[in-house]
Formats: structure tokens, sequence, C-alpha cells
């Protein structure tokens, strides 16, 4: 009998781990010639509005698909990683709000909630099957949430677009024309349309564009199938262990059996990815602009409760995956802890939080929270405090360790050598 099929037998005390090892069934299938365009796009700086920023900009295998940064940097941004900084030149309106996510095993069918807040869903009651805040510009053609998800990069002045004042595609989402002639998706159609390098293989990868022009979500979906097929991590110590392939390490198992048992961590990092894909409130400490309008008179990020408007959703973020949680500090919604063991023990209960924890360019105003308004976050948490000595820490530690699947980091494929725009490339 496979040791999968024990978990939930063999361990002392017992724990609630009765899931299979992940098989190529969880995963959406995905066209390899689509995949090999779509990972030119998704480090080709063409689809940034001054054809400046990737989507690799801020999502890089270097930072466990992220940027390391607890906010990241867009448009106005020179330099990769911690070492972005704001030039003066491009800069701004906005500080972008939250932290940059990972982006492992997305292509996991369980995924159907997209962002922090989840105000990208799955939705069959719609007509595009997607759940948006922006209902009147959805479109059919999206493949998935994973598809939709890059719409909203490509459409932000912080993060991709720039300022409206410096190109078409800028110009066209401060009118509020996103679909449609002149409008910012088909404005970078256009840009992807006019290479041969792009049109011809998509013209070959599809036989339906003999019938009708190149779309903006043919471009999404190739993105996704790449981000699909690049960083799908399944093949960790983990992994093994479930596959009865190899026994975890004394360190890691007692870790394990905290994490499934007295820890409670799967209560809400449950089954297979480590996420129930629901919102919970932990009184994550507040610092940076805040996801608020620009009228409002706070820096709160109220979470999940923008998108609900529902009280009792204030504060809460959807429960992030840990698969390669070892490699993509910083952690929480605005990444206010830089270390694993920092968060480890925020969950666990232990009050009080270093700001110096923070990773941020040197001149960033940070806006920490005010005292009441660290009060009312931190009286709002779902948290029920755990007593557990710094042994078992190391072992929950060593646990989140075991989630590491090192060769899916850097990616099956790795970094284009170059890309068919020309631009240089964000290594």
């Amino acid at each position: 009998m496979k040791r999968y099929l024990l978990l939930s037998l063999f361990a002392a005390p017992a724990i609630a781990q009765d899931f299979a090892p992940l098989i190529d069934a969880d995963y959406v299938t995905v066209d390899p010639a689509i995949v090999e365009i779509g990972r030119d796009l998704f480090w080709d700086p063409i689809l940034s509005g001054n054809q400046n920023i990737s989507c690799a900009t801020c999502h890089h295998p270097r930072f466990g698909t992220a940027d390391g940064l607890s906010l990241g940097v867009g448009e106005g941004g020179v330099g990769l990683g911690p070492d972005r900084h704001i030039t003066g030149e491009n800069t701004p309106e906005q500080r972008i709000p939250r932290n940059a996510p990972a982006l492992f095993n997305l292509g996991a069918r369980e995924f159907t909630v997209l962002f922090h807040d989840g105000r990208l869903e799955q939705d069959d009651t719609r007509p595009s099957g997607i759940r948006s805040p922006i209902e009147d510009d959805m479109v059919s053609g999206f493949s998935g949430v994973l598809s939709a998800q890059t719409m909203f990069p490509v459409l932000s002045a912080d993060e991709m677009a720039g300022h409206y004042s410096e190109n078409e595609i800028s110009r066209a989402v401060r009118q509020g024309i996103i679909t449609g002639q002149g409008g910012a998706w088909s404005l970078l159609t256009a840009r992807v349309a006019a290479l041969p390098a792009y049109a011809d293989r998509f013209d070959a990868a599809l036989p339906e564009l003999a019938e009708r022009p190149l779309d903006f979500t043919d471009i999404s979906n190739a993105i996704a199938a790449f981000m699909a097929w690049e960083w799908r991590a399944d093949d960790s110590p983990f992994d093994q262990f479930l596959r009865g392939e190899v026994e975890l390490s004394a360190q890691a198992d007692a870790g394990r059996q905290l994490f499934y048992g007295q820890a409670g961590c799967a209560d809400c990092h449950a089954g297979p990815l480590q996420t129930d894909h629901a919102f919970h409130a932990i009184g994550m400490p507040q610092f940076g602009p805040g996801k608020a309008a620009r009228f409002e008179n706070h820096n709160r990020d109220e979470g999940r409760s923008r998108v609900t408007g529902d009280l009792a959703d204030m504060f809460a973020f959807r429960t992030p995956s840990l698969r390669n949680v070892t490699a993509t500090a910083p952690y929480g919604h605005n990444g206010a802890f830089a270390t694993l063991e920092g968060v480890v023990r925020h969950h666990l209960g232990a009050q009080g939080w270093d700001q110096t924890q923070v990773v941020l360019p040197d001149g960033f105003d940070d806006h920490f929270d005010t005292d009441a308004d660290a009060a009312i976050i931190t009286d709002a948490s779902a948290l029920t405090p755990i007593a557990l000595g710094d042994a078992e820490v190391a072992q929950i530690l060593a646990f989140l360790g075991a989630l590491t699947d090192r060769g899916s980091i850097d990616g099956r494929l790795g970094i284009p050598d170059s890309v068919p725009s020309g631009l240089p490339i964000d290594r």
C-alpha cells in the first residue's frame, strides 16, 4: 500500500493529511508551441506602455518568481529585485500597494481565485466565465483566471502602463478605453502582431487565426500557458515523501506533524499545495499606501472586504500556497516580514513587529500604520495564539523547507537569449 494512503493513520498525534500526491491530471494541459510564445511574451518589455518593463521584472526566478521586495517597483524603476529603485524619471503616480506574489503551481486546476483579495475569480455564471472588477470590459476568450490575471498589470499605470502623458497605452487606460478599436488591449495586440516572430508562430499554433485577427486573449492565454508549464513545483522532498520515494528528515517530519496537527497550520494551509484558497484576517502589520482610493483618508489595506463589501471580510487576505516558500521572501500581502521565521511566529501569536523587516529601496516613504489602525487590524485577527517552543518552531521551518522543489525555481525553459522585439531582457 502506498504511503500516502496511510498518512492519516501512522503519525502521533493524529494528523489530518489525507490527500494524494499531485499528478498530471491536477494541472491544466498546455500546447508546447503556445508555451514557447508565452515565454517570449513574459520576458518581452513590449507589453508595457513605455516598453521598459516585462512580466519578469517583478516575477523573476532569481527571486522565487517574485521581486524580493516588500512592495514592488514597476514603472519608473531601474534595476532588479531589492536593488530596483526609482530614478526620478517616469515616476509613478502611486506606490504599488501589495507584495508581488510567487507564480508556482498556478497551472493547478484548483487555482480558481487569484490576487491577494480574490478580486479575480472563476464564475461560470458570467458570460466571460470570470468575475472581475472590470465587468464592463470582460470579454470571452480567456482560457481561465490565470490568463485574465495578465490583463491587470498591463493596465496599471504604476506597474506596466506608465503615466498617461507618456504613451498611447496609458492614455487609453486613463480614458477608460480598454476593449475595442483604439483600446489598450488592441494597441498592445497591434504591437505584437506587427512582429513576424510573434505573428507567424501564433498563426502556426492557432489555425483559427486564418479566420480572425490576433486578439489580446491569445496573448494572455499564451502567457498563462507558459506560467502554468514553467513553474510547476511538485517534486519537493515532501512530494517524494507522498509518493513513497523517500523519508523526510526527522526534523522535517516532526514539523510536518506539528503543521498538520498541534500547530493548526493546515486549518488554512490545507491540501497538497498548502492553501484552502479562502480568506482570513491574521492581523498582518500594515505599511505602505494600502489599497485605498485616493480620496480616502487612511492607508489601511482592508483586503477582501473591498471586493465583497462585507465588513466580516475586513483585513482578510487569500491563503497563499507554501510551495517554494523558502525562496519567496518577503512574506504577507504587503511583504511585512523579511524572514520565514518571523511570519511563522506571527501566525503563532508573537506580539510586536520589527519594522526593519520591511525590504524597500532607500528613499521610500513607508507609511507605517498608526497605533489606532494597528489596533483595528489586530482586533480583526482570527488567529488563535499557540504556544510552541523554539525547537518546535525550528521543526516547522524544517518542514517548510521540505516543500522546496529546487528544480522548479529556475523554471523548465529558463530565460530566453533574446525576445522578438529586440528589447533588453531583465536578467
